[in-house]
């Protein structure tokens, strides 16, 4: 059985030391010997060992020594050994201890005095105890506060133990009395806690005749008293005015762990305007005062819970929270600016934007390498603001525009897609932005950007000269045509052909060379086995950046340029009058398809074009040739249309997302709601009357009411024996986050005593008992609880599994009692969660651990069959739902969640109804850890059959 000891050692098992070597070197001269077999011997005491043989050396060899780290070891090897016998009575040799440790209390060095007094605070024996009193009281009095503030613990510890009033009746009016002429802080510290642990009543007497003096008292102190009026308070609301004006003087001291811990009480104590004002103010102060990151990321989790339960106090201090921005660390960054984006209201908006527009500058000149990373944050957040607050948008997204051709890629894709939303939200916006985007095109380079650009370019130049404007941009940046000579194409073909038959030998061959400008060049390369493609020069400024992208065999991209070019010719024949104008862009449209075509056939590039994007240009060029009014209107309006319905939803599943969110209370019909206007207002103070009316406002909204889950609670029993067993057990557990409590309630069902019982407990997986739990004597048909306490490190799924072993008088054997195994389920760590389409694709592509698992159901209907899945693994559906309207027999969904541990689990759901209507495809799962990954597909495994 693994004993409790006040340090904790790591011991290696492997090699265990004998006893005998233990005993010699203890009774050796030499201290460093001593020191390393006193050691030895406490680690095998702390992992099971009993050592009986030791004890009488080390009275006689360890005890008389002066050195100081034996006298320390000595006394951890006291604290940790068996005092008593197995009725509970101390053992005779402890009488030699005894003797020991009165000499230590009365020795000439202080050191030995102070850590033997530090001892007695554990010890629990009162027979060991009891003749050692007066040499601790006469410590109270030492010269030497080192001493005199354990004095004080040893006496507090002595005063609580069972029948610690006995034998220190007046230890209160001693402390009292030391409390009241002790000098030391850290002594007078101790002596309060006494009072305050003790007896409460004489700390309270005592706080409320020095309250003048509290604010000059230590910080030590300080948090003690700050703890007496936390337990004071919570025990009787009624006098909580009395102390706050303490708290609130607290707010000025010079110690920061005073004045955090001081705006925490204050929080709990008062849900009056200014205190919560006076709380959020320190924690501001405490956010650009401190350096130390993890004590910045602290405050601002306070903070965030202001936020969600006094939000209105908080909307006036956003921007003393905006100022943790100047941290270069972007977690705080991101932290904060998530606090921030749930407190703007109209009244701040244009301030928060314009800091928000600063930082976004301050980032093109800084030269920290997670700049972009950053620049993306505050691109998201301006973003945000803009789709609350719709007249804020013309005075950003001309600034963001200019980062259109950022080289950190997913801070354009923000940009460009902020751009996409404007310019739909805000009509009037649509010129400025056409006319803006047209101008630094130029500047795009990454292809997903440009795409998304030319998207909107198609959608929304409208008037003749937009779209003029807009058919010339795009022709300069995909340069002059062709995109390659055809018959340096040729010949470059011909070369490669004759290779095969002359592979030993040298070849001379002409190739097209694309130059920065877009025209060509022809040049000789020098070949010993194979024909090697051009080497494609990169556009410039000058060639395009469609071209550059192009010729890298990005055929997407063409599609989309295809696409583009398509309705703005369709448009320009409803605004042009003039069919000359008309025919002239088709045909040069029809002249880069074409060239789009030939390239993606030619050798030229490494790869051939795909067959998706060749029929969507072939498409478009048939669109031009031949034009209906439905293709037309579909082309044209349908589009667009579809983006609208898509923003619409996308509002809709925010706005459903804060409902959810917000906390839904009712008040009972027959709650007492007290009038603020008919109290009596005699000597309350501001605060008070406001701390009242925040009450009654709670009150009567229902805020004070819990409910608790009775029925959930039931679901969490498990029985552990069977009925018929002599011991019946059975199990509550409560999960929460890192740690797993087993209630274990344990019914002796027999006419008998049952002696040393015990549950013992082993666990499989990622889970570590903290404690193992001691022996009981359980009387007939009694019962017994026993709590278990185990530690869990990953969301893996793990087991608990044991017996609960017991003696009776008649048997003389031990009976065992093995217990059903407990699961600890995955469904307990994880939770739904929301994330963006980007950074589920990005996270995607990152994550390496996969676990693919095939559907095998009896449910017929894909979207019941995705309900299932949803409600069995606990996640959230990203796929919006219009995207699953309609019924096509294909089904293809994402799901998220995040656990406690802060990690992704990523859901992909593909199936398709089979011709004999039964569902098949593939459920994928991703994480960046196995367990999760594991865990998750065997819960699907076991509950995508629609088994409940």
């Amino acid at each position: 059985m693994e004993k409790s000891c006040t340090l904790l050692i790591h011991f290696d098992k492997g090699t265990p030391a004998i006893a005998n070597e233990i005993k010699e070197a203890l009774e050796g001269n030499d201290v460093s010997t001593k020191v390393d077999a006193m050691k030895k011997a406490i680690m095998l005491l702390l992992n099971g060992e009993t050592l009986p043989q030791l004890f009488i050396t080390i009275v006689r060899y360890v005890l008389p020594s002066e050195d100081h780290t034996v006298q320390k070891l000595l006394l951890l090897y006291l604290e940790i050994i068996e005092k008593t016998d197995a009725k509970g009575r101390v053992l005779p040799e402890m009488i030699l201890i005894c003797q020991n440790l009165r000499n230590n209390l009365q020795h000439p060095n202080e050191y030995i005095r102070g850590v033997t007094l530090r001892f007695l605070c554990r010890l629990n024996e009162t027979e060991i105890i009891e003749p050692l009193i007066p040499s601790v009281l006469q410590n109270l009095e030492h010269r030497h506060p080192f001493i005199r503030r354990n004095a004080i613990l040893a006496v507090m510890s002595i005063y609580k133990l069972p029948q610690g009033d006995q034998l220190l009746v007046d230890a209160p009016d001693m402390i009292e009395k030391v409390l009241s002429t002790e000098q030391d802080p850290s002594a007078k510290r101790n002596a309060f806690l006494m009072l305050f642990t003790c007896a409460q009543e004489r700390a309270t007497n005592y706080l409320l005749t020095h309250v003048d003096r509290v604010s000059e008292w230590g910080e030590l102190l300080q948090m003690v008293v700050l703890e007496l009026i936390r337990k004071v308070c919570r025990t009787n609301r009624g006098e909580k005015a009395k102390y706050i004006k303490i708290i609130i003087a607290l707010l000025n001291s010079p110690s920061t762990a005073v004045i955090y811990e001081c705006a925490g009480t204050l929080v709990s104590l008062s849900s009056a305007p200014s205190a919560i004002k006076a709380a959020a103010n320190t924690y501001c102060q405490l956010l650009l005062s401190q350096s130390d990151n993890n004590v910045k990321l602290i405050v601002l989790d306070r903070l965030n819970e202001l936020k969600s339960s006094h939000r209105d106090v908080m909307v006036d201090l956003i921007m003393d929270v905006l100022r943790a921005l100047l941290s270069p660390n972007l977690d705080i960054q991101r932290k904060t600016l998530d606090i921030v984006l749930e407190l703007i209201t109209p009244r701040n908006i244009n301030e928060v934007v314009l800091l928000l527009k600063k930082e976004v500058v301050k980032t093109q000149t800084g030269e920290l390498e997670k700049n972009g990373e950053y620049r993306q944050m505050l691109i998201q957040a301006i973003h945000s603001c803009a789709i609350k607050f719709p007249e804020v948008a013309s005075t950003v997204v001309h600034l963001l525009m200019d980062f259109l051709g950022d080289s950190n890629v997913a801070s354009a894709i923000d940009v460009v897609v902020f751009v996409r939303e404007i310019i739909e939200t805000n009509p009037k916006l649509r010129v400025s932005i056409i006319t803006r985007l047209l101008d630094t095109f130029y500047q795009i380079r990454a292809a997903r950007v440009c795409s998304c650009a030319l998207w909107i370019i198609g959608e929304y130049c409208l008037s003749l000269s937009e779209v003029e404007s807009a058919i010339a941009t795009i022709k300069q940046c995909l340069g002059d045509l062709p995109f390659y000579s055809a018959s340096e194409e040729g010949e470059a073909t011909d070369a490669s052909k004759k290779i095969p038959q002359a592979s030993s030998i040298t070849i001379s061959s002409r190739r097209p060379a694309v130059l920065a400008d877009g025209t060509y060049a022809t040049q000789s390369a020098a070949s010993e086995t194979a024909f090697s493609p051009p080497t494609i020069v990169q556009g410039s400024l000058a060639s395009g950046n469609l071209r550059s992208l192009l010729l890298t065999g990005d055929f997407f991209l063409g599609a989309v340029v295809a696409c583009t070019l398509t309705k703005l010719v369709l448009r320009l024949e409803e605004v042009q009058p003039s069919k000359v104008e008309v025919n002239k862009a088709t045909t040069q449209t029809l002249l880069i398809l074409v060239s789009m075509l030939q390239l993606g056939q030619s050798h030229v590039l490494p790869h051939p074009i795909d067959n998706d994007s060749y029929d969507r240009i072939v498409l478009c060029m048939r669109l031009l040739c031949n034009t209906g009014d439905e293709i037309r209107k579909i082309w044209l309006q349908s589009c667009r249309q579809s983006f609208v319905k898509m923003l619409s939803e996308k509002q809709l599943r925010e706005t459903e997302e804060l409902k959810a969110k917000a906390q839904v209370s009712h008040a009972q019909p027959d709650d007492l709601i007290d009038f603020y206007h008919l109290k009596s207002r005699k000597g309350m103070s501001q605060l008070e009357l406001e701390d009242e009316v925040q009450d009654d406002l709670k009150r009567a909204t229902g805020e004070f009411v819990k409910d608790a889950d009775d029925a959930n609670k039931l679901n969490r029993i498990l029985q552990l024996t069977g009925f018929s067993d002599p011991v019946y057990a059975e199990a509550y557990v409560t999960v929460h986050h890192y740690d797993i409590v087993l209630d274990v309630t344990v019914i002796n069902r027999t006419k008998e005593t049952l002696q040393n019982l015990c549950l013992e407990l082993a666990t499989m997986g990622d889970l570590k008992l903290v404690e193992r739990p001691q022996n009981y004597t359980l009387a007939p048909e009694s019962s017994k609880q026993i709590k278990a306490n185990i530690k869990v490190s990953s969301t893996e799924t793990g087991v608990i599994f044991g017996n609960i072993v017991y003696e009776t008088s008649n048997v003389l054997e031990r009976t065992v009692v093995v217990l059903n195994d407990i699961h600890i389920d995955i469904m307990d760590y994880i939770s739904p969660a929301v994330c963006s389409d980007t950074a589920f694709r990005t996270m995607w592509a990152e994550f390496e651990w996969e676990n693919k698992v095939a559907v095998n159901t009896v449910i017929q209907d894909e979207k019941e069959f995705l309900n299932h899945i949803i409600k069995s693994i606990n996640m959230k559906c990203l796929t919006a739902p219009s995207a699953l309207d309609g019924e096509c027999g294909f089904l293809a969904a994402n799901l998220y969640a995040k656990s406690v541990f802060g990690e992704d689990a990523l859901v992909n759901l593909s199936i398709e109804k089979q011709a004999d209507g039964k569902l098949s495809g593939y459920i994928r799962i991703r994480s960046k850890t196995q367990g999760i990954a594991l865990s998750l597909g065997d819960k699907i495994t076991l509950k995508q059959k629609g088994g409940s």
